[in-house]
């Protein structure tokens, strides 16, 4: 049984058993590695530790999941950009949604100061696709990742688009479930590309700050009306979502 030390967890001292185990050939590239409850039986802890040194393992880029099949030892080297893994729950949600509000309102702001008509004429046609979709009460998150993606290149900043696409399947499952929550709401996808209208107005526009709180107010009422963490924010403008 594994014992803590000092200030060592428990899910430190399986992440380390394992990770000693992968960086010594004991378990072949591609290899499976036993099940959850299987490694939670051999270290004599419980699964939600065994989890969370999972977890740590995928953020190192030493493993990777199939859904429904487990987890298995990645190639020495090889690791998903940036070191993103794979949304597996509710919390890496939450978590990809805090990284954007930290960043994207950010991109927005810099897009407002630097834009090219080249730049804006792209964050316009991820708009119109946008509006098309709306029209037809449908959501694309594809045309919906293309405007945000298009705001960070506006920037002209290369780590703004590289975080962006390494986020592209995170943000795309966040997208995808936000635009199915719209339809369930009354002028829910109506709401929404007001939001998007209001942004882009505002970077064509050069207002910095605008850009900057229209972009943060879109994307915690995107976060808001996903989770119910706070108000939805339906039936407000995105000039009073800014001002609350």
């Amino acid at each position: 049984m594994l014992e803590t030390s000092g200030r060592r967890s428990l899910s430190d001292m399986v992440f380390e058993r394992i990770q000693k185990s992968i960086k010594s050939g004991a378990y072949a590239v591609d290899e499976r590695l036993p099940p959850e409850h299987a490694l939670a039986a051999e270290f004599q802890v419980s699964r939600p530790v065994v989890r969370e040194a999972l977890r740590r393992l995928r953020d190192q880029g030493l493993i990777y999941s199939r859904r429904g099949a487990g987890s298995f030892v990645r190639e020495q080297g090889i690791r998903e950009p940036l070191g993103f893994g794979q949304i597996e729950n509710l919390s890496d949600l939450q978590h990809c949604y805090e990284f954007r509000l930290t960043i994207e309102p950010e991109a927005a702001a810099m897009a407002a100061q630097r834009r090219s008509p080249e730049a804006l004429q792209k964050i316009k046609r991820a708009l119109a696709l946008l509006r098309d979709a709306t029209n037809r009460q449908a959501h694309r998150e594809d045309a919906d990742f293309m405007f945000h993606l298009s705001i960070a290149q506006s920037s002209t900043n290369p780590y703004f688009v590289t975080a962006m696409k390494a986020l592209e399947e995170h943000i795309a499952v966040g997208m995808r479930l936000h635009g199915l929550s719209l339809k369930r709401m009354v002028d829910g996808l109506t709401h929404v590309l007001v939001e998007h209208m209001a942004i882009t107005d505002a970077i064509e526009a050069g207002d910095v700050e605008g850009a900057r709180n229209l972009m943060r107010a879109h994307l915690a009422g995107s976060r808001d009306r996903l989770f119910g963490t706070t108000t939805n924010g339906m039936g407000r403008t995105p000039e009073e979502q800014v001002d609350q």
